[in-house]
């Protein structure tokens, strides 16, 4: 069963009611730019699936709060071992 059309005008003066005239345009955007969002993500998972999308950077933590972007994840492999083996040597001298 489907709403009627007395039924529709009286849920759209409830909402009205609840949250003014002011804020339902705000709303109404909102939710546009969620089912954008939403259709943009069905998109690229689709892209995704053919193999088009791009790995995304790989950001890794060097330090305290400083966070660097690696392009290129075999840099970051690099880095990585390098890390770690800087870690063994500086664990056999103690």
């Amino acid at each position: 069963m489907s709403p009627g059309p007395m039924q529709i005008l009286i849920i759209i003066i409830l909402v009205l009611i609840i949250f003014g005239a002011g804020r339902v345009p705000s709303i109404m955007e909102n939710l546009a730019k969620g089912i954008n969002s939403f259709k943009k993500g069905l998109k690229e998972e689709d892209s995704s699936e053919n193999g088009n999308s791009a790995k995304p950077p790989m950001i890794e933590n060097e330090g305290d709060n400083d966070l660097t972007v690696i392009e290129d994840r075999s840099e970051a492999k690099h880095k990585q071992s390098k890390a770690s083996k800087d870690k063994e040597k500086s664990g056999a001298k103690d």
